[in-house]
C-alpha cells in the first residue's frame, strides 16, 4: 500500500515481552512510525529469550525502528524527552513505577507534551489490585480462564498469550479513540490497558450464562453441546472437527452421507430432540466418517458447505495454501540471517494484506537516523556514540 492509515503519527515505545509490542505491531503494520526505544547497549531482552518465549521478539518488532540509547545518562535522557515532545503516541508496559522512575511518567510526559497519547499497559487497571506485578499466566489462573480451559480439579493455560495479544489490541483501539478525539480538543489522553480486566471480558460469557440460567457453568472440557454434531471424528487417516448447525445442514448431512435413518428419525426431527439425542447419533456419524480418509471427508463437507477443520498443529500453517497465497505470511529475517515467513495481521484493507516495510531492527539500527531527525549533529551523535549512550 502507497499511503496506510496511520502513516502521519509517531509513536515511541518502551516495551518488551508481548502485550507492549503487540500495540506497536498494530500500529507499525497500519503506517504509523513506530520507534522501539530499547537499553543500550545490549537492547531488549525479549531478543534472548529461549523456550516459549523465542518467538516473541520476532513475531512483535517488524516495520519499527530500533533506538537503543542509555536513558541512565543526562545525554540519553535528554534525548528521549526531545523525541517524546514531537511524538503522537507513547506506548508502555513495564511494572508499575518503572517509568516515573525515568522521570516519564504521564504527569511529566503530558507537561511536556499536552497533545501527546500515553498509553499505559499493565497487569490491572486502577484498584486494590494495580501495584501488582502480572503476567498472561498470572491472571488466566485468577479471572477463570484457566479454570475454564482446563478439566476439573486440573486449571490449564490457554495455549497462547491470549491476554497480552489481546491487551495490546485493546490498548490500539484506546489509542485510536483519544487520537479522534484529539482532532477535536486539542490535547491527548492516559488510555489504560490491563492483562486481568481483559481476562475478564474473556470470561463475561461465563459470568453471563450464571447471570442468565443460575447454574455455574463447568470447564468447557466438559461436554455440554448446544448443536447436534460439534465434534472432532477420526477419518481412517486423521482426525477432522465437523459441524451441523442448522435444520438445513442436518438434511443435506444426512443425504450425502447415507443417513437416511437418521433424517426419517420422528425423534430427530428438531434441533433440540437432535442434542438431547447425541449419545446415539454420533456412533451412527463416527461410523460413517471412518469410511473417508481426512482428506476426502474435508473435501465432501466442503462441497456440502459444512464447517470443518483438520486437527492442526501451528507448525502446519507454515505450508498452508490459503496463507501462502493470501498474503498471511510475511517474509522476515532473523537476527542469525535465517529467512521465515510469519503471521501477518488478521486484517484487509480493500481486500489488501497489511505488509513488511522494514524488517526486523538490529539494536540501535537507527540510533543515528533518528537522532539526525531530532536535529542533532553528526558530530553529537559521534559523540553519543563514543560515551555509551547511543550505539
Amino acid at each position: 500500500m502507497t499511503a496506510l492509515p496511520l502513516s502521519r503519527f509517531r509513536v515511541v515505545e518502551f516495551a518488551h515481552m508481548v502485550m507492549g509490542p503487540t500495540c506497536g505491531l498494530v500500529l507499525a503494520d497500519l503506517g504509523a512510525d513506530v520507534i522501539k526505544v530499547e537499553p543500550a547497549p545490549e537492547g531488549d531482552n525479549t531478543r534472548r529469550l529461549l523456550a516459549s518465549g523465542a518467538g516473541f521478539f520476532a513475531i512483535s518488532n517488524r516495520n519499527k525502528r530500533s533506538l537503543a540509547v542509555d536513558m541512565k545518562t543526562p545525554e540519553g535522557i535528554a534525548l528521549v524527552r526531545k523525541l517524546l515532545a514531537g511524538a503522537d503516541v507513547m506506548v508502555e508496559n513495564f511494572r508499575p513505577g518503572a517509568m516515573e522512575r525515568l522521570g516519564l511518567g504521564y504527569e511529566a510526559v503530558r507537561e511536556l507534551n499536552p497533545r501527546l497519547v500515553y498509553c499505559s499497559m499493565k497487569g490491572f487497571l486502577p484498584g486494590p489490585y494495580e501495584h501488582r506485578v502480572a503476567l498472561d499466566e498470572v491472571v488466566q489462573m485468577m479471572a477463570g480462564l484457566a479454570y475454564m480451559t482446563g478439566i476439573p480439579g486440573r486449571p490449564l493455560r490457554a495455549g497462547t498469550s491470549v491476554n497480552d495479544i489481546m491487551g495490546g489490541m485493546f490498548g490500539v483501539i484506546g489509542i485510536l479513540a483519544a487520537l479522534t478525539e484529539r482532532e477535536r480538543t486539542g490535547v491527548g489522553r492516559h488510555v489504560q490497558s490491563a492483562l486481568f480486566e481483559n481476562d475478564v471480558l474473556l470470561v463475561a460469557q461465563h459470568m453471563a450464562e450464571y447471570a442468565v440460567t443460575g447454574t455455574e457453568p463447568p470447564p468447557m472440557s466438559q461436554k455440554r453441546p448446544t448443536w447436534p454434531i460439534y465434534d472432532i471424528f477420526d477419518a481412517s487417516d486423521g482426525q477432522v472437527f465437523v459441524g451441523v448447525v442448522t435444520d438445513t445442514q442436518w438434511k443435506v448431512f444426512c443425504e450425502a452421507f447415507g443417513l437416511a435413518g437418521l433424517a426419517a428419525d420422528p425423534e430427530l426431527q428438531t434441533q433440540q430432540q437432535r442434542v438431547r439425542e447425541r449419545a446415539r447419533t454420533l456412533p451412527v456419524v463416527a461410523e460413517a466418517f471412518h469410511t473417508y480418509t481426512k482428506a476426502a471427508l474435508m473435501e465432501k463437507c466442503d462441497a456440502l458447505g459444512l464447517p470443518f477443520a483438520p486437527i492442526a498443529r501451528p507448525v502446519e500453517l507454515f505450508d498452508d495454501p490459503h496463507l501462502n497465497n493470501s498474503g498471511g505470511l510475511l517474509p522476515l529475517t532473523l537476527p542469525d540471517g535465517r529467512k521465515v515467513n510469519l503471521p501477518a495481521l488478521p486484517l484487509a484493507l480493500d481486500s489488501e494484506r497489511l505488509g513488511v516495510r522494514r524488517d526486523l531492527p538490529a539494536v540501535g539500527e537507527h540510533d543515528a537516523e533518528i537522532a539526525l531527525e531530532l536535529g542533532y549533529s553528526e558530530a553529537e551523535v559521534a559523540a553519543m556514540r563514543e560515551k555509551g549512550v547511543l550505539v
